[in-house]
């Protein structure tokens, strides 16, 4: 099986199909037509094995993972999603590896009614690159630079879970059965959260999807609004199975690990029942905004507690 053969058999003419997309897959470009009054939203992420995934992982999940992860930033901005591009490199054309892939890529995309409008396909180490585009109505989009002193700090779902389902697959922490295979899922078919974004325009002041760790990726939104952080440890959202995984101090997990592709973002103190009312997932508030720069994370009784060194950074060789 040749390249176009491949890109024929597995890609081309799958999924849903768009009426803003005059010209997809099989020309040098794809056309596209952006509806009037809407900004583009485009994002890209590349997965590289032995990076970002083992190089076992199940095929039907990378296809799903490396979709999700840029739904994820799409969702951080309130963008609906609408087109994707993808490239991918393989040390060889294995059918069945394939067939499993586009399986994963293409359900997620049809829930969210996203075409494969092109890409390409060459040999080498496996890594997947996907960019993806999508539509949201003119100065209405969700930033990190809008959070004020006095909002409320939220998180969407439910945090570390991604960071223990690592653990047990690295071999880190022994923990079998159902909830197991539920922090391993959360780890492998992170959920984009698309409604929650789109239910946050006009009510969310700053947001970001949590891809790097909670502290580092809040981080980037204090630095970009100006502002500071009062955090409360005993308000992070921790699933039952990470609390039955008897991991020591889940909480640094959910500070810390990333993966998890849940929503943080800031809101007005009165919107706490409207942003409640409006969204289609667990929502927690974890904190305020203040004037005082950085952030200031407090345990139970009150006083200021040490985190770990926290977020992801390829250039300083992965998880400090």
């Amino acid at each position: 099986m040749n390249e176009f053969d491949l890109i024929r058999r597995y890609f081309a003419g799958r999924g849903v199909r768009r009426d803003d997309v005059p010209l997809g897959i099989g020309d040098d470009a794809a056309l596209l037509t952006p509806p009037l009054g809407q900004s583009l939203a485009v994002t890209v992420d590349t997965l590289l094995s032995g990076v970002h995934f083992a190089a076992d992982i199940p095929p039907a999940d990378l296809g799903h993972k490396a979709l999700a992860v840029n739904l994820s930033d799409l969702a951080a901005m309130g963008a609906e999603p609408a087109w994707a591009i993808l490239a991918l490199s393989l040390p060889q054309a294995d059918e069945a590896w394939l067939a499993a892939f586009a399986e994963g890529f293409f359900a997620l995309a049809g829930r969210h009614s996203v075409q494969l409008v092109g890409g390409d396909t060459t040999r080498g180490p496996l890594s997947v690159t996907v960019q993806v585009q999508g539509f949201v109505p003119q100065e209405k989009a969700l930033t990190r630079r809008g959070a004020r002193p006095g909002d409320h700090v939220f998180v969407t779902g439910s945090l570390g879970d991604a960071g223990a389902g690592l653990a047990i697959e690295q071999g880190r922490l022994e923990f079998a059965g159902p909830p197991a295979d539920f922090l391993l899922a959360r780890l492998h078919r992170p959920t984009p959260r698309i409604d929650a974004g789109l239910a946050l325009r006009g009510l969310a002041t700053a947001a970001i999807d949590i891809s790097d760790g909670l502290a580092q990726d809040l981080g980037h939104i204090l630095a970009a609004s100006g502002v500071g952080a009062v955090l409360d440890i005993d308000r992070l959202p921790l699933s039952d199975e990470l609390l039955a995984s008897g991991i020591d101090r889940p909480w640094r997990l959910a500070v810390s690990a990333g993966d998890d592709y849940e929503l943080c973002f800031t809101a007005p103190a009165d919107a706490d029942r409207g942003v409640a009312d409006v969204l289609d997932c667990p929502l927690i508030r974890i904190g305020r905004i203040t004037c005082e720069p950085g952030q200031h994370w407090l345990d139970a009784a009150g006083q200021p507690a040490e985190l770990p060194s926290h977020g992801w950074d390829h250039f300083a060789r992965g998880r400090a």
